[in-house]
């Protein structure tokens, strides 16, 4: 039995896999570790799709020097468009949007480092109304906030909250410079004393080396994250990181693949980036990938719901709340 196999059997019988392990699998024939980790995204979490959308609900010139940000304050970018906390009527109009088109998450996403208690207060009021007016899951990434908010946030009808690791430890301090990993961390820590669910991946062609993104999954394994997003460069001019080489729908592939067999029952899901890809995310989706955030991202054009409804419904999924 090879490496590929024998791994799969570890996964399929519980067992946890190593980073040394994973590893191991890096140079193995990407159909055959495809086809495995496929298998187990089977057995460990069934035929459920779990689909988002995000908002922007406050853009522009953020005071983080996140080097793959068009909105950041540090970057010249075609970005200028700026905009405070969006009212309350416009963020229930995309959650009625989005619940029509039978999306099951709605997260709203703010730039800046985090946001103002008073500006946490305007958000709740807003979260309350679309609770009572649709009955979509409202996921939130409002930056580095504390527990207490997040308490706030969950009592007003929040359910996950976002924040992303971006890459390791090791390779982070590349990445951006005015806040840490470890304030990271604390956010999502925070989040889930306050009884939220966690949201938390990272870019993939930063730079960054194959051990990095394996050890940022190992991370968010560490922190017990169920909802695993992998966005893919997409190299923004003005930005440190226009000249970048997006990835390809090979090592995609490979990499969705790699996370599959260290968080088997996770929701893996393609966000930014993924209309780079030839076949629009097809391939991720048959080597272990399991849920997508779907529609235009915070500032570059996404694929259309339409488009990811007809998708799933080919590739046998079914659309449907995962990892609650």
């Amino acid at each position: 039995m090879g490496i590929v196999q024998e791994l799969k059997e570890k996964v399929l019988n519980f067992g946890e896999i190593s980073k040394k392990e994973v590893l191991m699998l890096v140079g193995e024939p990407l159909e055959e570790l495809a086809e495995a980790a496929d298998e187990i995204r089977g057995k460990m979490c069934g035929h459920g799709f779990d689909i988002c959308t995000i908002i922007n609900g406050k853009c522009g010139r953020c005071s983080e020097d996140c080097k793959y940000c068009a909105q950041s304050a540090h970057y010249q970018t075609k970005c200028t468009e700026v905009y405070p906390l969006l009212p309350t009527e416009k963020l229930l109009e995309g959650a009625k949007y989005n619940e029509a088109r039978g999306v099951l998450r709605y997260s709203i996403v703010t730039s800046g480092r985090k946001l103002s208690d008073f500006e946490v207060a305007q958000v709740c009021e807003s979260i309350r109304a679309i609770k009572e007016e649709t009955d979509i899951q409202i996921c939130v990434s409002f930056g580095l906030v504390g527990e207490e908010q997040f308490r706030k946030i969950k009592e007003a009808g929040a359910s996950r909250v976002h924040c992303n690791l971006e890459s390791s430890e090791r390779f982070f301090r590349q990445v951006c410079t005015t806040h840490t990993y470890e304030e990271k961390i604390m956010t999502l820590k925070a989040a889930q004393r306050a009884g939220l669910s966690v949201c938390s991946g990272g870019i993939l062609g930063l730079g960054e080396t194959m051990e990095d993104r394996i050890d940022m999954i190992l991370t968010a394994r560490e922190l017990g994250v169920k909802s695993i997003p992998v966005n893919l460069l997409n190299p923004i001019p003005g930005t440190p990181y226009e000249r970048n080489k997006p990835l390809t729908n090979e090592e995609a592939r490979l990499c969705v693949a790699l996370f599959r067999f260290l968080i088997p029952d996770a929701s893996i899901r393609l966000a930014g980036g993924r209309g780079l890809l030839g076949d629009k995310g097809k391939g991720c989706f048959q080597s272990g990938a399991n849920a997508a955030i779907s529609g235009d991202m915070l500032t570059t054009a996404g694929i259309t719901v339409e488009t990811d409804m007809r998708l799933i419904q080919e590739l046998g999924f079914e659309v449907r709340l995962c990892n609650e």
